[in-house]
């Protein structure tokens, strides 16, 4: 029996080469019909039927169907023709892009970087360049030694993949271990210490005391609360913050336990997740008519509205039963900012505060937009919020702060406009900022990327795209409704 050999997996270059030699008068009539079309962008459609127009019969259609190119035509995103070149992109899986371009006069076939690609493709804008020294912004992480992933079942899944990288670190450093152990002993909340305080100095004290804590709780109810053992762990070296029952202490310890003597991802995360981090959250949304009552079906007010009332509730919910379990004394807050409208037409959009129905701790909270000619009175409309919006988040920074007593441990920005705000405050508090997209307007109007000058007059993409941009790279994680928002169909 003969053994099957593993073959490298040929590339769309290769691919394409293998069909000119293979069927080269179908595949230079197929894009000859492309050129044919002038100079523009060719969407995935086009390309596959313009395939079953190429003269010959059946077979001779079938062949460029069923050959090597047929993966090429299924997994192109795009087309650029310039005659007598056509350029296509294309992702063979999620993830991964290659870019294959054909002169069709002297069949040349050449595989183009990502630079190269959009170089060609700006052509169909603003002609050829022969400028050598074009500026190019590079967003790749400064630290060549960041993690990142190379696999695409890695998609929606970084959590999981950060937590494997930082376990797998653990592992094979021990000294990786003083981190945590810093950042458990200087935990606070409003100058009270969570978790450690300075009776524990090292990572051989920690293991130590939770061996000894571990058989102090063995010894104890399940269901004793931790105020009648919290003097005798203050006395060891550990604060509030482990739980509020013997049960879920010692569910805590064993997990730090387990972490510090042999690390394993799916352990840190659970552990992680369960100490006491988020209590004062703030989430930006400031366009549109942000309201709980007759807003609905009033400009650029709609689902987003609905997606952050529903978020917030849910979210006051789930800390409260955090912070229980947990065994703290502490009332969560939760700030939408948003825009004030003082011509509210008949909405509480012209109130700075308002309590979130079915909330105890939720409100909504409105900033007005502002210029060197006073307060803006009236709503405008999302595409035209850019230049109010770096003022705002200042005057944002003030509001919240006076209203938390302090700055918030989290900040979720939504849409481009508060996504950018909520870069902007951040960027000045120094905490972690998380990004919801919601809609991409580049995927709404198609071509805009590159014809964004078409549009900018009305829409201002220049801005929304480049808003978009800082957030998404500023953030230190995004979440999407989907898969496909991440990888695509």
């Amino acid at each position: 029996m003969t053994s099957r050999k593993l073959s490298r997996i040929p590339s769309m270059r290769d691919r394409v080469e293998d069909t000119l030699s293979a069927h080269r008068n179908e595949l230079v009539s197929l894009l000859s019909r492309y050129v044919a079309q002038g100079k523009g962008i060719l969407q995935p459609h086009t390309l596959i039927d313009e395939v079953d127009n190429v003269p010959g019969d059946d077979e001779a259609r079938l062949k460029l169907k069923d050959g090597p190119f047929s993966e090429v035509l299924k997994s192109a995103q795009e087309a650029i023709v310039l005659p007598p070149f056509v350029v296509i992109a294309v992702r063979p899986r999620p993830g991964v892009w290659e870019y294959v371009r054909v002169n069709v006069h002297e069949l040349s076939v050449e595989q183009l970087t990502v630079s190269e690609y959009l170089s060609f493709k700006e052509e169909l804008v603003d002609g050829r360049s022969n400028d050598r020294y074009v500026l190019e912004l590079d967003f790749e992480p400064f630290n060549a030694n960041f993690p990142r992933p190379n696999r695409s079942s890695s998609i929606g899944n970084g959590v999981q993949f950060l937590n494997r990288h930082l376990s797998s670190v653990m592992f094979r450093n021990k000294d990786s271990l003083d981190p945590l152990l810093d950042f458990l002993r200087s935990h606070k909340y409003k100058g009270q210490g969570l978790m450690l305080n300075d009776r524990i100095q090292s990572i051989s004290r920690l293991q130590s005391v939770l061996v000894k804590a571990e058989d102090y709780l063995s010894k104890v109810p399940s269901d004793t609360p931790y105020s009648e053992f919290e003097y005798e762990f203050q006395g060891m070296g550990f604060e509030r913050g482990w739980g509020d029952t013997a049960e879920r202490v010692s569910e805590m310890m064993h997990l730090l336990s387990d972490i510090l003597q042999a690390p394993d991802p799916s352990i840190l995360e659970t552990f992680l997740g369960r100490v006491p981090m988020v209590f004062n959250v703030v989430i930006l949304s400031p366009h549109g008519y942000f309201g709980q009552a007759n807003v609905l079906g009033l400009p650029d007010t709609g689902g987003q509205v609905v997606y952050i009332l529903d978020q917030v509730r849910a979210m006051e919910s789930e800390m409260l039963l955090r912070i229980r379990k947990q065994g703290l004394d502490v009332t969560p807050r939760i700030l939408i900012v948003t825009r004030l409208i003082p011509d509210s037409k008949g909405t509480t959009c012209n109130q700075r505060l308002e309590r979130v129905s079915g909330t105890e701790h939720t409100h909504i909270l409105r900033v007005p937009f502002r210029s060197e000619k006073g307060i803006l009175r009236k709503w405008i409309s999302r595409f035209d919020v850019w230049p109010y919006l770096e003022t705002f988040a200042e005057d944002a920074a003030s509001e919240l702060v006076a209203e938390l007593q302090g700055v918030p441990d989290f900040i979720i920005g939504n849409y481009s406009d508060g996504n950018l705000v909520a870069s902007l405050l951040a960027y000045k508090m120094g905490v972690t900022q998380c990004t919801i997209a919601h809609a991409l307007e580049k995927t709404k109007y198609p071509d805009s990327d590159i014809y964004w000058k078409n549009f900018d007059e009305k829409y201002h993409f220049s801005c929304q795209f480049t808003a978009d941009l800082i957030a998404m790279n500023e953030a230190d994680f995004i979440i999407t409704s989907t898969y496909q928002e991440i990888a695509g169909t």
